[in-house]
């Protein structure tokens, strides 16, 4: 994994999975560093993703005695619930037609901090961009988007506006700048191919704990990539994704075949 953000995001996956869950919502930073070393990343890149999500206050980081416990952020719950509601809605309903939402944003470069985020959620929800700080969305997203502008404290460097397409003109060619709908069906492929007969051992035994873990988790951190990509564009304009109906059943089997096990080895890895 070459992106400096992957042990962050994973670490913001596990907790929304096995923390938020749980009635106890304090994890040892220990257990956390070990559970990324058994996905693959060293000590070192384990605590300094730690400290980054404390700077981004969706950690908060507490002593107790020689160790050091976290607990999620306020913020970050309410950036898992959404999250949430997108990657559990997400190829589950037949989309119509409707309004689209379009933001146009000229946000100075003296507030990158919040372009970057502004735009990591923008992708989130499902816009795609036709450049020059125009972003669309065949949804309504109208309260999603003043929300976040208002969050982020921009709300003068945008503007908003709904409404539906031309019929007169062919959508091909504006779907087709925004979004790249080959790549998204290479990518469902992609999962599929991946995670496929994971949910067992060999001779068909469940995995153990350890294993469990390893797979849910993964699993889960790769399906909630797709909202990023995924407009999920009316049926009527273009044929939904290859392969997205296999990858949403195979991630909802696996995410609740593997969710016991799972939790189980979080648990016993980060108790506090």
């Amino acid at each position: 994994m070459t992106d400096a953000r992957a042990p962050q995001e994973l670490v913001v996956t596990m907790l929304g999975s096995y923390l938020r869950p749980r009635a106890e919502r304090s994890v040892w930073a220990g257990g956390l560093v070990t559970l990324l070393g058994e996905l693959g990343f060293s000590e070192g890149a384990a605590r300094i993703a730690l400290a980054r999500l404390v700077h981004r206050e969706l950690l908060h980081r507490r002593k107790d005695g020689r160790r050091v416990h976290y607990t999620l952020t306020d913020r970050a719950t309410s950036l898992l619930e959404d999250g949430d509601r997108r990657i559990f809605a997400l190829g589950r309903q037949r989309t119509e037609p409707g309004e689209w939402t379009l933001l146009w944003h000229n946000v100075p470069e003296d507030r990158r901090p919040e372009r970057e985020r502004l735009v990591r959620r923008l992708r989130f929800l499902g816009f795609g961009t036709l450049g020059d700080g125009i972003w669309l969305t065949p949804h309504d997203r109208e309260a999603d988007v003043v929300a976040l502008l208002g969050e982020l404290g921009i709300e003068r460097h945008a503007a908003l506006l709904r409404g539906g397409l031309a019929a007169a003109l062919d959508p091909a060619t504006l779907i087709r700048r925004a979004w790249d709908l080959e790549e998204l069906g290479r990518r469902y492929t992609e999962f599929v191919q991946r995670f496929r007969g994971l949910g067992t051992g060999r001779d068909g035994l469940p995995l153990d704990d350890p294993a469990a873990f390893g797979v849910r988790t993964t699993l889960t951190h790769a399906f909630r990539q797709f909202p990023m990509f995924d407009p999920e564009l009316p049926g009527a304009l273009v044929a939904p994704p290859t392969s997205r109906a296999e990858a949403v059943r195979l991630f909802d089997d696996l995410y609740a075949a593997l969710a016991e096990p799972a939790q189980r080895h979080f648990d016993e890895v980060t108790k506090p």
